[in-house]
């Protein structure tokens, strides 16, 4: 009996250790999102401020997986456990971006196909109309 709470001990040892171990990358890998986020606000180009905004992105997704592989127990899983989590997840994502797609082509293209709205934004509105419409209002 001895025999099993000793690997016992050595199992918790161990995974208290894994668990110490990751929440030291997390918290390295939120600092360092903040330096960066702190240091993109101070430059002035915008291809600089696109290229910390992909590294902060991928230094996300990697506390992600982290999270997930280690807190949420997904790691030592069986694999189809992890598929079947895995892949509505990618789909989810994808929907995401396909249905952000679709609504910005329809804000783009709205006036091509719709008369009515093409109409009103080709109204031009004088400086005068307005001043006036100011006066009446007051």
């Amino acid at each position: 009996m001895s025999n099993t709470t000793a690997l016992a001990e050595a199992h918790d040892n161990s995974t208290t250790k894994e668990i110490w171990k990751i929440t030291a990358y997390l918290s390295i890998l939120t600092i360092i999102e903040l330096a960066l986020g702190f240091w993109m606000m101070g430059l002035n180009s915008d291809s600089a401020r696109f290229t910390v905004k992909g590294v902060i992105v991928i230094l996300m997704i990697a506390k992600a997986f982290y999270i997930v592989a280690y807190f949420m127990h997904l790691k030592h899983e069986v694999r189809n456990l992890i598929m079947t989590i895995i892949v509505p997840l990618f789909l989810f994502v994808w929907f995401i971006t396909a249905f952000l797609y679709e609504g910005n082509s329809y804000k783009n293209l709205r006036n091509t196909y719709d008369p009515y709205k093409k109409a009103q934004s080709s109204i031009k509105v004088s400086n005068s109309e307005s001043s006036e419409h100011k006066v009446h209002s007051e």
